[in-house]
């Protein structure tokens, strides 16, 4: 079992429990070619730190910590619960999807590290 983070525009892989981790669907994705098994929008980032980080490189150390804070209540702890559980009780490899262009700097990173700290645990 593992878990992985892949750009949903370029994402085809088979035989994977695929969920979609944006607030807002990507642009030019039907929902079939999207093939979701999940999708948890209420734990990507409130609007007003998606607005502020705006996938600047430079902030996202910022935005991983403002983030990972947003993520200890409400409906985004609720979401992160749900993804954690759809993790462990899974046979298959969980794949997070984004649509952020910037591979490195955005909450999928984030929640994949949060998840592979939880297999350590």
């Amino acid at each position: 079992m593992s878990c992985k983070i892949e750009r949903i525009y370029e994402s085809e892989e088979e035989n994977t429990i695929r969920v979609l981790v944006d607030r807002v669907w990507p642009r030019g994705i039907s929902k079939d070619k999207a093939n979701l098994d999940h999708w948890l929008k209420e734990i990507a980032p409130s609007d007003t730190l998606r607005k502020w980080f705006n996938h600047d490189p430079d902030k996202f150390s910022s935005f991983k910590e403002k983030y990972i804070k947003e993520l200890k209540s409400g409906e985004q702890q609720e979401a992160l619960e749900e993804l954690k559980e759809i993790y462990k009780k899974s046979d298959k490899k969980v794949v997070l999807l984004y649509s952020a262009k910037d591979e490195k700097n955005n909450q999928a990173v984030v929640l994949k590290e949060i998840i592979d700290h939880q297999k350590k645990d």
